[in-house]
C-alpha cells in the first residue's frame, strides 16, 4: 500500500500543470508584429509587440504582449522589428523525396496538398518527410468503378465506359480514402452533378476537403453543389466554351479537344460579357479558385530562371515534368504537344481571364501545380503568389491565399492561423510582406510543428547515391 501511495504521488507531481518539464517545452515569440490575414486578407488589425506561445505542436496563445505572458522556463525568441505570419500552404502540389521537402521548408512552405501520381506528371507522393511540410494527401474520385483499371494510365474515355457509382458507393469510396489518409478529394471530369453533390456533402462530414477539376458537371453547378475549390484557370473557364466543345473537353480533357479549347480561349477577352458574368458568379459563391498560374510562368515574357533560387540546388531536374533549362530558364518543348503543349499566347490570355475574375471579387487559394510544367517545390509557390498580386490581389490578400483562406475554405480551423489551437507552423520575417510579397522570402525564423528549423542546414542535404 505504501508503495502505491508513493507511485500515486509521483504521478500527480509529473502531471501537475506547473511542472517544469511541461513548461520547458514551450517556445515563445515576443515583440514582433502579428499580421492580420482575416476576411480573405482584407483585415488590417495587425498586432504590434505581439507574443505567440507554442507547445506540443500547437499555438497555446497569441496576442499583444501586455496580455499574453510567457510560461515559466519557456524558450523566448526576441522578434522585435519582425513580422509574424503563419507558414505557407501549397494546396495543389506534390513532394517526391526528402530533398524536395527541404526545398519547401527553406522557402517557408509548411503544408502542401499533395497528389500521388506514380508515373504521371507529379510522381509518387512522399508522405512522411523528416523534416518536412505537413502533407495533406489528395486522392481522385471519378464517379465510376475504377477497381478493374489503372486509373493513372486510363483515358477519360476508358473511365466513362466503366459502371457508374451510386451515392452509397461514393460514400464507401470516401470512407476508404479516409482510411488511407486522404484529406482532400479531387472531383474529376467524369463525375455527374448528383455524384458531385453526394461527394461534397459526405466529404465535409469527414473533414475531407473537395477540389473540382470538372467536366461532366459545369463549374456553376459545382459551386451550387458545395465544392470548396476549383483548380486551373484553364479548366474553371470551361463554362465559357460552346456546349459541344465543352462536352468534347469533358470527355477527353487531354486529347485533341484540349487544343481546340485553348484555341477558342485565345478568342476571349477579360472585358467580354461572358467572362465578366463568370467572374461575378465566382464572386457571389464561397468556392475558392486555385489558378495554378505558376504552371504557365515559363511561357510568360520576362520570366526569371527558377534554377537561380538557392533552394534549386536541392532539386533534381529529372524529378520535374518539363523542367526549365538550367542555363537559360526557358521551357522544355513537350514531346506530346496534344497533351502538354499550349498555343502561343495562352499563358498571357489565362492571366487576363484571371485578372477579370479577381477584379469581380473571386476568392483565392494558392496552389503552384508542382511538379508539372516546370514548377518546382517551394520556388513555384512564391511565383504563384507573385502572379496573384499581378492579377489584382494586394500582397496581404495573396498571403492570405496561402494561409488563412486555406483553413476557411477547407473548414480546417487549425490551418493557416496564429490563434489558440492552431498548428504551430510560423514564419518570422525581416520585412513586411503586406508591402511586398517578395518579403515572404526574408525568413528570420522557421517554425514547423512548434520546432525551429535551421534553414541553412536544409540546403546542405545531399541525397544518397543510387545503388
Amino acid at each position: 500500500m505504501r508503495g502505491l501511495i508513493v507511485l500515486l504521488l509521483a504521478f500527480l507531481l509529473l502531471c501537475s500543470p506547473g511542472a517544469p518539464a511541461t513548461a520547458a517545452e514551450a517556445l515563445v515569440l515576443r515583440g514582433g508584429t502579428l499580421v492580420d490575414l482575416s476576411d480573405f486578407g482584407r483585415g488590417t488589425l495587425d498586432v504590434p509587440d505581439a507574443t505567440v506561445v507554442m507547445r506540443d505542436g500547437r499555438i497555446v496563445a497569441a496576442g499583444p504582449s501586455r496580455k499574453v505572458a510567457a510560461p515559466p522556463n519557456a524558450r523566448v525568441v526576441d522578434t522585435t522589428g519582425a513580422w509574424i505570419v503563419p507558414g505557407l500552404n501549397d494546396v495543389f502540389a506534390t513532394v517526391n523525396n526528402q530533398a524536395q521537402a527541404n526545398a519547401y521548408l527553406y522557402l517557408g512552405v509548411t503544408g502542401i496538398v499533395g497528389s500521388d501520381e506514380p508515373g504521371g506528371r507529379r510522381g509518387a507522393l512522399f508522405r512522411h518527410p523528416k523534416p518536412g511540410p505537413r502533407v495533406f494527401a489528395m486522392g481522385e474520385l471519378y464517379g465510376v468503378d475504377v477497381a478493374s483499371i489503372d486509373a493513372n494510365e486510363a483515358t477519360v474515355q476508358d473511365l466513362l465506359a466503366l459502371p457508374r457509382l451510386s451515392d452509397a458507393d461514393i460514400r464507401v469510396a470516401i470512407d476508404a480514402k479516409e482510411r488511407a489518409g486522404v484529406r482532400v478529394l479531387l472531383l474529376y471530369y467524369t463525375m455527374l452533378p448528383h455524384q458531385v453533390r453526394t461527394a461534397a456533402r459526405y466529404a465535409r462530414t469527414r473533414r475531407i476537403a473537395t477540389i473540382g477539376e470538372l467536366g461532366a458537371t459545369s463549374y456553376r453547378e459545382g459551386m451550387a453543389l458545395g465544392v470548396e475549390a476549383f483548380v486551373h484557370t484553364s479548366r474553371y473557364s470551361l463554362d465559357l466554351a460552346p456546349e459541344p466543345l465543352r462536352s468534347e473537353v469533358a470527355a477527353s480533357p487531354f486529347g485533341p479537344a484540349r487544343r481546340r479549347w485553348y484555341e477558342f480561349l485565345l478568342t476571349l477577352r477579360g472585358e467580354d460579357a461572358a467572362v465578366v458574368a463568370q467572374g461575378r458568379a465566382f464572386a457571389v459563391n464561397r468556392t475558392a479558385l486555385i489558378p495554378t498560374a505558376a504552371m504557365n510562368y515559363l511561357d510568360l515574357p520576362g520570366h526569371r530562371n527558377p534554377w537561380r533560387e538557392p533552394a534549386a540546388q536541392l532539386i533534381d531536374p529529372a524529378d520535374i515534368h518539363l523542367p526549365a533549362d538550367r542555363d537559360t530558364g526557358e521551357p522544355t518543348r513537350p514531346a506530346n504537344f496534344v497533351r502538354d503543349g499550349f498555343p502561343a499566347g495562352t499563358s498571357a490570355r489565362l492571366q487576363e481571364l484571371e485578372r477579370a475574375y479577381c477584379r469581380a471579387g473571386a476568392k483565392y487559394l494558392a496552389g503552384s501545380g508542382t511538379t508539372a510544367f516546370g514548377t518546382m517545390p517551394g520556388i513555384s509557390l512564391h511565383i504563384e503568389l507573385e502572379l496573384l498580386v499581378a492579377a489584382c490581389l494586394t500582397p496581404r490578400q495573396a498571403l492570405a491565399a496561402a494561409t488563412a483562406n486555406v483553413g476557411q475554405a477547407f473548414q480546417w480551423p487549425e490551418v493557416g492561423r496564429l490563434a489558440k489551437g492552431a498548428n504551430a507552423d510560423v514564419l518570422v520575417l525581416d520585412a513586411d510582406p503586406t508591402q511586398d510579397i517578395a518579403n515572404l522570402k526574408r525568413i528570420r525564423h522557421l517554425i514547423v510543428k512548434g520546432e525551429e528549423i535551421d534553414r541553412e542546414a536544409l540546403l546542405r542535404y545531399r541525397r544518397s547515391p543510387a545503388p
